[in-house]
């Protein structure tokens, strides 16, 4: 008797975490709108600061804590919203867009590269101050309901 009570209390509680969480559609919407023009390349330090999944045609890329970039892939990239890791080809130091590629990393991944489209840096003041009042106007709305 007791587990049928707990399933039903555990689902409500990890519905009602799920919904502060942003999602990737609404994300990736953040990022475009805090992203600057088009630029051909980025300089790439040898290693991301972090990196974040922007459902399975793009991805932001921290080099540094206040450097972002929006990098629009040329299709779906395979596995990315699950990675645990990715890393990204580069030029002498540069990520360059239409020619390096991201590559997910992990066990039991294909390991298909992901042609980088587009690259665009974001103002990443902007967006976290955006993602803030974003999860604030969710919290709000799931208050009056």
């Amino acid at each position: 008797m007791k587990t049928p009570i707990f399933a039903a209390m555990a689902a409500i509680i990890l519905a009602g975490c799920a919904s502060d969480r942003i999602s990737d559609a609404d994300r990736l919407a953040l990022y475009r709108a805090h992203a600057g023009a088009p630029v051909p390349n980025f300089q790439y330090f040898g290693r991301l600061d972090g990196w974040t999944p922007l459902g399975n045609t793009a991805l932001a890329v921290w080099t540094r804590p206040s450097e972002v970039y929006l990098l629009e892939l040329g299709g779906t990239c395979q596995d990315l919203d699950f990675a645990n890791a990715i890393t990204v080809t580069n030029q002498f130091g540069r990520v360059y867009s239409r020619f390096d590629k991201v590559i997910v990393l992990g066990r039991g991944v294909n390991h298909v590269p992901c042609w980088i489209r587009e690259i665009r840096p974001v103002d990443a003041k902007a967006l976290r101050a955006a993602e803030q009042e974003k999860r604030e106007a969710q919290m709000a709305e799931r208050e009056k309901s």
